[in-house]
């Protein structure tokens, strides 16, 4: 493969885009409206990103600030906030195919977990629109024609370290919940044969997305039950306090 071709290939693992060239202008700036222009495909939202800053020859890269909108129906502003994306890109393999990320490390993400009334989740809501964009080859139908030439990438590792999860459950009648989650890693995206670039991004963030899912149902789950021995024990002294006082 070509040194332009490569080149290419890192920033479509960057921004999850279709094939471009790299054609005059900020490459950084590219890269960033990449990011958003396909972020608003896949999810249906108005992604945003504040910075980029690429350094091929390093092979490694960060991106700031990515917002990902709640959907309409939900009150908070963001379902989740990136504010710092770290790459290790395996240079020795850019003349390979797939292409292989060691590592994609996402530092303090902010996720914002909101249940309606109604039982409804805003993550879960973004996982279903991902799903739904999502190509049928990445369910295991061949790929279309355009996507068939895209060289292929793999991602080794991705991190999200210390991610910030504020669940609100105030619709249920309980109240917000901060905490911090484990780290959660994801291993393996793309497997040996890896994925078309065009599929990457969305797929990254699907997994991203249910991991956090999984683990705000957990804790949904803690503390509705809390919720309901509280309302117990609340009604036992209730029942005994009338006790007392009829006698």
């Amino acid at each position: 493969m070509k040194i332009l071709a490569s080149i290419a290939v890192v920033i479509l693992l960057i921004c999850g885009g279709a094939l471009w060239f790299l054609a005059g202008g900020s490459l950084n700036e590219l890269v960033k409206t990449q990011i958003e222009t396909v972020g608003q495909q896949i999810t249906e939202q108005k992604v945003t990103v504040n910075k980029v800053d690429i350094q091929l020859t390093q092979g490694a890269g960060s991106i700031l600030g990515v917002n990902l909108p709640n959907p309409a129906d939900y009150k908070l502003p963001n379902a989740f906030s990136l504010g710092e994306i770290t790459l290790d890109i395996n240079l020795e393999s850019l003349t390979e195919e797939p292409i292989i990320i060691d590592a994609i490390i996402i530092k303090k993400p902010e996720a914002f977990v909101e249940i309606t009334s109604a039982g409804n989740a805003n993550i879960q809501d973004l996982i279903e629109t991902i799903e739904g964009n999502l190509p049928q080859s990445s369910a295991g139908d061949s790929a279309p024609s355009s996507q068939a030439d895209e060289p292929k990438i793999s991602v080794s590792q991705i991190t999200l370290a210390n991610t910030s999860l504020l669940l609100d459950l105030t619709a249920l009648g309980n109240k917000q919940h901060q905490l911090t989650l484990p780290d959660i890693n994801l291993a393996n995206i793309g497997g040996s044969e890896g994925l078309p670039a065009s599929q990457l991004g969305s797929v990254i963030a699907k997994e991203a997305l249910s991991a956090i899912w999984q683990q705000a149902k957990k804790e949904q789950k803690e503390q509705l039950k809390q919720q309901a021995k509280d309302k117990l024990k609340e009604k036992a002294k209730k029942k005994l306090s009338e006790l007392f006082n009829k006698s």
